[in-house]
């Protein structure tokens, strides 16, 4: 999967070189990690504006009179109450109520949506959506390697489109969509992002996307924009606790107890999953996702133990009572940060936990999250 020869490149690739980055693979594309640095990039979109090439998301597109309910029986969120120019996060489970993939839902039109899923999930959810699509009164179509798809983000963000010529982007609300010229090029926009701060993403045609990544670094010059890669992108997304597929949520996980239950609802209608779901509700999640901060020397990585240690209520002072799904040195914070999943008896923020860090355990405690939330 990560031979270079069978790597994917997106239509930014030349880009992405011309400025420095370092080209690491990713979900079958060869993607840049970082260009400055990680730190710089990450300051960048908190402070000022960041540029990010997000082409290797899947989109596919559904459209026709039962489009809507299509999507509605696939999705534990409701999309049937949805405005047209709105869009929803959501959540696609299988039958035991466990997560396929996380998802955007766009409603483009009365009887057109579209739905954005993780690179590393597209060919599963496209096959899953094209399986249930059969005998049904829409179509549906995996647009994925015609969309290129940028995003933008940071305080500055909205000046920056601006100046690149689409300042009435500046009104979308928060999970809004709209259209506009960037470079010339028609783009699809959304006010949505993975980093917790305001921006946009911004959808054209895949071969058009280096004329709009050219148009956007142009207009940010003088907004401080700088090209942000993956390194950023995680450590951004980790600050505003949103979940990575493959880290925090996966098909092992709910989104009961990964804290997702405010995208589950229940009461829309039938969906795939929706029994499972009731029953887990019903019998409560024995565990739950919950943010930590290392108090102790040390950082917390994806997959060490988490541990009890002498003040961890009810257990046993070295007892695996979890695992970190996702950890980082938080720059916004100047902490050692991460995720995981522990008993729920012990989700309460103050509650002392360990992580075993190559067989050393060094003290933590369970944190309220977000460990950031952006200035309003």
């Amino acid at each position: 999967m990560n031979d270079p020869a069978t790597l994917r490149r997106t239509s930014l690739y030349a880009a992405h070189e011309a400025l420095g980055a370092r080209i690491v693979p990713f979900a079958g594309w060869q993607m840049p990690v970082q260009y400055e640095g990680i730190v710089k990039e990450h300051e960048a979109v908190r402070q000022r504006v960041g540029l990010f090439d997000v082409s290797h998301m899947g989109e596919l597109e559904i459209e026709g009179p039962e489009a809507v309910a299509f999507v509605d029986g696939l999705v534990t969120n409701a999309i049937a109450p949805l405005p047209v120019g709105k869009a929803a996060y959501t959540v696609c489970c299988n039958e035991r109520g466990t997560i396929l993939d996380d998802l955007i839902v766009y409603r483009r039109g009365a009887d057109r949506l579209l739905v954005v899923c993780n690179a590393s999930n597209r060919d599963k959810i496209a096959a899953h959506f094209a399986k249930h699509a059969e005998g049904r009164d829409l179509t549906f179509r995996d647009a994925s390697d015609d969309t290129a798809l940028i995003a933008i983000q940071g305080p500055k963000a909205v000046a920056t489109v601006s100046d690149a010529g689409a300042p009435h982007l500046g009104e979308l609300p928060s999970f809004g969509l709209g259209e506009a010229t960037i470079g010339g090029v028609g783009v699809l926009a959304a006010r949505t992002g993975y980093t917790g701060e305001d921006g946009f993403e911004l959808f054209c045609a895949w071969n058009d996307a280096p004329a709009v990544w050219a148009a956007l670094m142009k207009a940010g010059e003088a907004h401080g924009i700088a090209a942000a890669g993956l390194g950023a992108r995680d450590t951004l997304r980790l600050e505003g606790k949103l979940s990575l597929y493959g880290n925090d949520i996966d098909e092992t996980t709910n989104p009961l107890e990964a804290g997702l239950g405010w995208v589950v609802k229940l009461d829309h209608g039938d969906f795939i999953g929706r029994d499972a779901l009731i029953a887990i509700r019903d019998a409560g999640t024995p565990r739950k996702l919950v943010g930590l901060v290392v108090t102790g020397r040390g950082i917390a990585r994806h997959g060490y133990p988490i541990v009890a240690t002498e003040g961890t209520p009810g257990h046993v002072a070295g007892e695996r009572i979890g695992e970190v799904t996702s950890g980082s040195p938080s720059p916004t914070t100047g902490k050692n940060i991460g995720l995981g999943y522990v008993p729920a008896e012990l989700a309460k923020p103050g509650t002392p936990i360990g992580v075993e860090v190559r067989g050393k355990i060094i003290t933590a405690e369970v944190a309220k999250t977000p460990f950031y939330r952006r200035p309003r």
